[in-house]
């Protein structure tokens, strides 16, 4: 048993966070798929100019797991209006130019 393993109280688990999985992995798109028995949320990095996006991490949830998220989103999300104000959603399709000029060589 780990030292730091030694003072948990019943019920309580032990989380090692990585120092390389620490630093995060920054997606500006998700897409979510699902089945009947679980679903699938691949965080996608779109970069402009490249005709690519790419998958920078996927996660596979049990249907249980995912409602469980969805509600932990939810409650952070509503916790993090009460204190910096609404979010403000953009109406229609995210645009996909990020905002500046056209690229120039």
């Amino acid at each position: 048993m780990k030292e730091n393993e030694k003072n948990l109280h019943p019920g309580e688990i032990s989380i090692e966070l990585k120092e390389d999985v620490a630093q995060g992995i920054y997606s500006n798109l998700a897409i979510i798929t699902h089945s009947s028995a679980e679903f699938v949320l691949d965080f996608v990095r779109m970069v402009p100019g490249m005709p690519k996006a790419q998958v920078m991490s996927r996660i596979i949830l049990t249907p249980e797991h995912a409602k469980r998220l969805m509600q932990a989103l939810a409650d952070n999300i509503n916790k993090y209006e009460s204190l910096h104000g609404i979010i403000k959603e953009q109406k229609g399709p995210v645009p996909m130019n990020f905002g500046g000029p056209a690229a120039q060589a």
